[in-house]
């Protein structure tokens, strides 16, 4: 329990810092491919099926930002190197958000229900499962249906 409280506290205290301290926010999401198929997360403070990402931390690079995070959320363990697909501004409250959107081609990971990721699905990204995001549903239709690609999240 304690772990947990301190988990939720440091999220807190990471958005606290940032509407203070540092008005632009820098994430980082991933298109995750394995053998055709594309990984979905549920968060436990989220609601619907998401593509696995986060923050980039200071002096962090975003390339290492994603494995990182991939290797804490889905349990990465191997992959091709990822490849930046584009850049993306989403509404924030009081930040300017930025995302950057990588291909994780070649996946292969182990994954463990988390505090943080609740479940995690491969589905095929031209039919997606109720309850995704849009998102997803846009990058994938962007990457892999020829859709233009939109500056916005």
């Amino acid at each position: 329990m304690r772990w947990l409280l301190e988990k939720l506290l440091t999220v807190v205290a990471r958005q606290v810092r940032a509407l203070l301290f540092n008005p632009v926010d820098l994430g980082v999401i991933a298109v995750v491919e394995q053998a055709g198929k594309v990984v979905l997360v549920r968060h436990s403070y989220k609601s619907g099926w998401l593509l696995p990402g986060g923050a980039v931390e200071r002096n962090e690079p975003p390339g290492e930002t994603i494995l990182r995070e991939l290797r804490e959320e889905i349990g990465l363990t191997a992959s091709e190197p990822p490849e930046l697909y584009g850049v993306y501004t989403r509404r924030g409250v009081w930040v300017t958000n930025y995302v950057l959107l990588y291909r994780v081609r070649g996946a292969q990971f182990t994954f463990k229900p988390s505090w943080e990721i609740r479940e995690l699905r491969l589905v095929d990204p031209e039919n997606t499962p109720l309850g995704t995001g849009g998102a997803p549903r846009r990058r994938f239709q962007e990457i892999y249906s020829g859709a233009a690609q939109s500056p916005n999240w």
